[in-house]
């Protein structure tokens, strides 16, 4: 795999992610799903964050402990299927900024045409997260990220649920700074673009729209 791509594994990932695929899932627990597998996503993809020391005093005595140094965090969803992975991520990160990309992809062309982007005006001191739960085609991810490129953040990590192969090679190659981590990679596209076997359309069913 490539050092790029990070494919967790963790089982009580894996344990959602076989709930999440099921079609007899309601879209009240779908929603759970996605949001729970997003804060254990999100536990993955921030191990890097860089730390401090300071000095706590418990009960007991003045402890040495270690807090997050000053990182500056912007999550953008890619709407409107992102929008599920949002809560779980701010659940861990409060204090971190949220913009958002509208996207649809054309039925016929398969391809993604932007219709909304709005950026937190101080991205380009930011380490953005951007987040979709399908990296099917990759078309996107990459033309969200080209958007966040151009206001210069720190840093770019994509966070996606399930990917494509087809999906997974476009993004790497297209933008191969960009991390990428996704809790399974699965077998193909099928002639609609949909991944397989997938959970269907991400949107559809956290928002009960199927």
């Amino acid at each position: 795999m490539n050092q790029q791509v990070t494919v967790t594994n963790h089982p009580l990932i894996q344990h959602k992610l076989a709930i999440l695929r099921d079609k007899n899932t309601s879209s009240k627990d779908f929603r759970d799903l996605v949001r729970e597998i997003s804060m254990l996503m999100c536990y993955e993809a921030t191990r890097d964050l860089p730390l401090e020391e300071v000095e706590v005093e418990t009960p007991v005595a003045v402890a040495k402990a270690k807090v997050i140094s000053g990182k500056k965090l912007a999550f953008v969803p890619i709407l409107r299927a992102g929008i599920g992975m949002v809560d779980g991520m701010l659940a861990l990160l409060p204090s971190a900024r949220v913009g958002h990309i509208g996207m649809y992809r054309d039925p016929d062309t398969h391809m993604p045409v932007e219709y909304y982007c709005k950026l937190p005006a101080d991205v380009h001191e930011r380490d953005v997260i951007l987040l979709d739960p399908m990296l099917a085609t990759g078309g996107s991810a990459i033309d969200a990220i080209n958007q966040i490129k151009k206001r210069k953040p720190h840093s770019i990590k994509f966070i996606g649920i399930i990917g494509a192969p087809e999906g997974l090679e476009a993004l790497t190659k297209a933008h191969p700074d960009v991390q990428i981590y996704l809790a399974a990679l699965d077998e193909k596209l099928n002639e609609h673009a949909y991944i397989v076997p997938g959970l269907g359309d991400a949107g559809d069913r956290i928002f009960g729209t199927k």
